[in-house]
């Protein structure tokens, strides 16, 4: 009987490949090619399964050219990639990666917050330029960390994670705004009290978006959202492009309508908005938030996990939808 047609779609550990070639007939791309939505359908067309990340879109049009596909395994925990939709009515599989990225990523959320408001990047800047000739009483003053008002919009995993970073180690006052609210035991875990949007956005003097990519949460924050924040406040986003008007960010950064910000992912990425890259009050990493060896490991294996779960007859480990039953 023959093996599963599997298409890896970026590069991936090598090490995670040659497990898959145990259980698949693995067409890998090791040189790492991001290829157009005309040529990642042309590679599909004979693939029963496919790894993804989130650069690979998956949706009606590239379904109705993939007949033999029913599974894709999205190596991350966002799928905003994935026309979930679509995917379910047409019986196709779609997984995702939760849990083993959370610790690593809450991790880098507040390496983030902590770099901006402590103007790091600002500070290295004007270090390597031979600026820095003498000491003076302001230089790069920021914000305080430790003691200050911690908000966070977006209650998963990964926003309890930083809430129990804030909360336990610095002792900030963490307040969150989420769809549902937390049970009481998770409330008192994470020293975190639920509060509206709008007393979100007036209190937080740093406020972290961990909330995922959706129609609803499109641009959820924009200029009138800004504009409630306090003129000292940070903001970070880790959570996806989108969620933020990149735009409406950098103007309110340049007029210092708030005090900076930190962003790990951006609208349309990997280009980023050109205003943001004008102002020197922002921190930006290319989206890197869960980018540990072990954990990007894990997310791979996981990954790998659901594909050889799903043809085995297990069932996927860490499901995204309930497709019908057309490709069975």
């Amino acid at each position: 009987m023959s093996k599963p047609r599997i298409l890896v779609a970026r590069a991936i550990f090598p090490e995670v490949v040659e497990r898959l070639s145990q259980h698949f007939d693995v067409q890998a791309n090791p040189d790492d090619v991001v290829w157009s939505p005309a040529e990642l359908a042309e590679r599909l067309q004979d693939k029963d399964g496919a790894l993804t990340t989130g650069s690979q879109r998956i949706d009606a049009g590239l379904l109705a050219r993939c007949p033999n596909l029913r599974i894709v395994a999205n190596m991350a925990v966002g799928y905003n990639n994935f026309d979930v939709d679509a995917l379910t009515a047409a019986g196709v599989q779609g997984t995702n990666t939760p849990d083993v990225l959370t610790e690593t990523t809450a991790d880098f959320g507040f390496a983030l917050l902590m770099a901006t408001a402590r103007r790091m990047t600002e500070s290295e800047h004007y270090l390597r330029a031979g600026q820095w000739t003498k000491w003076s009483y302001d230089m790069f003053a920021g914000a305080e960390v430790h003691g200050s008002t911690l908000g966070i919009l977006g209650m998963g995993r990964i926003g309890q994670g930083i809430a129990r970073r804030g909360a336990h180690g610095f002792g900030m006052k963490v307040i969150y705004h989420n769809r549902s609210r937390l049970s009481p035991a998770l409330e008192s875990e994470c020293g975190a009290r639920y509060v509206d949007k709008d007393e979100l956005l007036r209190t937080a003097d740093h406020l972290v978006l961990v909330l995922p990519y959706t129609a609803a949460s499109h641009h959820a924050i924009g200029a009138a959202e800004l504009a409630q924040m306090k003129p000292t406040a940070t903001l970070i986003n880790i959570a996806r492009g989108g969620i933020v008007d990149d735009a409406a960010l950098a103007a309110a950064l340049r007029d210092r309508r708030i005090a900076a910000a930190g962003l790990d992912v951006f609208e349309g990425e990997p280009s980023v908005h050109p205003d943001l890259l004008t102002v020197p009050n922002v921190v930006l990493t290319p989206h890197i938030a869960s980018a540990s060896v072990p954990t990007r490991l894990a997310m791979a294996n996981l990954a790998a996990d659901n594909l050889i779960a799903f043809f085995d007859g297990r069932g996927p480990l860490t499901p995204v939808n309930t497709p019908d039953e057309r490709r069975a």
